[in-house]
Formats: structure tokens, sequence, C-alpha cells
């Protein structure tokens, strides 16, 4: 049977019995009522052809339902020609595919990146994983982000597999929401850019307000005076430590890039002949060594007499066995790498035995070093040579300015003000006699 055979008025077509003529270009009556509704469009730039049908049965069915019905399948042939066709992909299928995406191509390289776009997703799935990439709204968004406040505010439930099922409610930092916010933003960034949709859901949503990071009470970092004050006692109550928390004072090294160093083996860092050391890679997490440091560029600092004779007394010290036999330069007790905690206990002693009520993290000596070096008067383009800070943005990030240094600033404004006025101050004419 061909594709139309006449019976008369009726016809058989496409296997759908209908008349022989349309009542309207592209929509056909159905022998025992309604509508077979036909949709065409050209694509201008290859000239392929989409068509899209529909079939409206029934007695009741009138003809300005039929023309909806054809104007709603050349809407949908339309925007399929230009790219804007619904996607049927869920947000958690396509959430997780940007996340192996990125791994793969090293555009999240750390495994402690890893495990917080993990624990984010893990977060976030539940919330939006069964809708639609294009079903995904701002107000869908602006919800959980509620229910995040709520728990800045009052807590959330644990996440941590010890306290599974009993109800443990932890508290929650606006740093760390944040960090879920910026997550969520990436995604749909992408997805929006993927499907080509028409509005990126997440593009007004805000972050949460986080406070002061540093204080004038509470800089995390030492003046000059407590540094040394700090790494002498330091090296009285914690010798193991002193070398690895001195050269953390002196470079503003990382601990991430501290723990990873070699002293020896095939690869060293340490280069004693030419008094060099080169900082060329990380540890995040665990025992992963990443093959290069956090922003991707090696450094080579070299060693004045001092520090290479602090790390030549620190490897002497090393006790026979596995710290001796260990590559590394700053290695634990079993000879592998330090813990990322490991300088936490120690800095907690010192500051106590000093009786400081300062808090001071590991990462309190970066901020130091920056510090030490303004006030030592080294350049700035030298500072961030060392330090491996690639703008001066975020050289004045870790810096903090010292009491004495602004009163000196001050001072020396007011000289140049002062003395300026003297020199414009008119001289008081003697009275006529």
């Amino acid at each position: 049977m061909s594709s139309s055979e006449s019976t008369g008025l009726w016809v058989i077509r496409w296997r759908i019995e209908m008349s022989a003529k349309p009542c309207r270009r592209g929509i056909w009556r159905l022998r025992g009522g309604g509508f077979f509704v036909r949709a065409r469009v050209t694509d201008p730039r290859t000239g392929k052809e989409y068509q899209l049908s529909q079939i409206l049965r029934g007695e009741r069915v009138r003809m300005r339902e039929a023309l909806d019905a054809q104007a709603q399948l050349r809407g949908e042939a339309t925007a399929r020609i230009q790219g804007r066709t619904r996607s049927r992909t869920h947000w958690s299928a396509y959430a997780a595919s940007l996340f192996d995406a990125k791994v793969t191509e090293r555009k999240i390289k750390s495994a402690a990146s890893r495990r917080r776009w993990a624990d984010t997703l893990t977060l976030l799935v539940p919330a939006f994983g069964m809708l639609y990439v294009d079903e995904l709204r701002y107000a869908d968004l602006a919800t959980w982000r509620d229910q995040v406040a709520r728990w800045i505010r009052d807590g959330m439930p644990s996440r941590r597999e010890r306290d599974a099922g009993k109800n443990r409610i932890v508290p929650l930092s606006p740093v760390t929401a944040n960090g879920w916010i910026s997550i969520l933003k990436v995604v749909c960034a992408a997805m929006t850019k993927h499907f080509e949709l028409d509005r990126n859901p997440a593009a007004a949503l805000e972050y949460f307000p986080t406070g002061r990071t540093y204080s004038r009470e509470q800089p995390n970092a030492l003046t000059a005076r407590q540094a040394r004050v700090f790494l002498a006692t330091m090296k009285r109550m914690f010798p193991q430590h002193y070398a690895m928390v001195f050269f953390g004072f002196v470079s503003g090294a990382r601990p991430s890039t501290l723990r990873p160093l070699r002293r020896q083996g095939d690869v060293t860092d340490l280069k004693w002949d030419e008094r060099v050391i080169l900082l060329r890679r990380s540890n995040t997490l665990g025992d992963e060594i990443m093959d290069e440091t956090k922003t991707a560029l090696d450094q080579e600092i070299p060693l004045p007499p001092l520090a290479i004779r602090v790390l030549r007394e620190h490897i002497a010290a090393l006790p026979e066995g596995p710290m001796r036999a260990s590559p590394y330069l700053f290695p634990s007790v079993t000879g592998g790498m330090r813990s990322r905690s490991v300088l936490d206990k120690p800095f907690r002693h010192v500051l106590k035995a000093l009786s400081w009520t300062i808090k001071l993290s590991p990462k309190g000596m970066r901020r130091t070093f920056n510090d030490l070096a303004r006030d030592a008067q080294v350049h700035d383009v030298v500072t961030r040579a060392i330090s491996g800070h690639e703008t001066e943005r975020m050289q004045r990030h870790y810096s903090t300015a010292q009491r004495e240094e602004m009163r000196e600033a001050v001072g020396r404004v007011i000289s140049l003000a002062v003395e300026r006025a003297k020199r414009r101050a008119p001289r008081k004419q003697s009275a006529p006699p």
C-alpha cells in the first residue's frame, strides 16, 4: 500500500485515515473526529527539514486547538534547529560528569579539592539532583540557601560517618557554606553554557557575610620580636619541628609545600652544592603528592649560611632508622610524610608556654614572612619571588601593617607637612617706629 490510498473522501496517509485534502495548511480531519497536525521547519544553514506531527482525536476537538498544537510543534522544531531543545539530563548527572571532566582535565588537581567537590555534591544532589537542568530555577536555589542560613544560625545535622544515627548537631561556618555556593555556581554556569539555556539560575545567588577573617587583636601573624621568641621556644620545646617552622617563617612556604620536600633520592629538592632549595611539589591530603605547587609555579630559593646550618643540624639530629633513611627533609617517625596537623599541637603548646593570648596557626608563618620581609625592607618583587605570590594583591592579602611601621609612616608624613607649613608661613614684619 502506498503512503496515501484513496477511499473516496478519505485517504489512508501515514497509516492514519484522514481527509483527502487538508482543511488548513498542515492540518487534516480524522475520520471519527479530531485532526492530524503537522509542522515543517527548514534549517536555513543546512537546508535540512524538521517535521513534527501530533494526533488530536475526539469529536469535540476544534480547529482552534489544532492551530494551537501546530504553532507549538513549529516552535519545538525551531528550538531544535537553534539548539534550544529541552534537556532530559538530570542536574545530578550533569554535575557528576562536570566533576569527572574537571578531574580528567586536571582543572581540579589536588586530593583536597577532589574531596571538597565530592562532599559538596553529596550535599547538593539530594536538593537538586532529580530536577532536569532546564527546570532548575532561582527559587529552588533560594529555598536551599534559606535552609543553609538556618543551619548557620542553629547548627546542622552532622554528616560525619561516626555520627550516623546520633542526630548530632554541629556548628556551620559561613565560610564552609560559601564554599558550597561557590561549587554550585560553577556547576550552574557550566550547565547554562553547555545547554545554551536562557538564564543561569545561580547567577544572583548571594554569598553569606563572613565578618573579619583577621582582626587587630588576632592578625594570625607575629611581629619580628615575637617571631624571635616563638622560634626560640619552639626549638627548646619541640626541636624535631624547629627546622620546619624556621623555614616556614623565613621563606613563607606553605606547609603543604614543606611536607613533600626531599633531601635525598633520585630527584632531590635540596641542592647542597648550589645552596638552593626547590619548591615544586604539594601535599594536600593523605600520602598523595601533586607534582606542582598550589600556584603551578616552581620556586628556587637560595639559602643563606644560617639556613644551611639549621637544615644540616636538623638532618644530623634525625634518629637512626626510618627517619634517617627517609628521602623527605621533614620525615615523620615512620619515615613518610608528616601529617597535615603535625604542627597544630606544637603551636598550641608554645603559645601556652609563652602565656600569649594570640591565636597562631601554621598558615600564620606565611603571613609573618610577608611582614618580616617588609620590615627588612625587602623589595616587593623579591618577596613575591620567595613566597610564590603571583600578584601584589595576594601579597597584600597575606600582609599585616604593624603598629610601629605605621607610627613611623605617620611621623614622616607629619614631618613633611610641618616643614612645608613652616616654610610657607609669612614672616612677621616688625612694627614701624
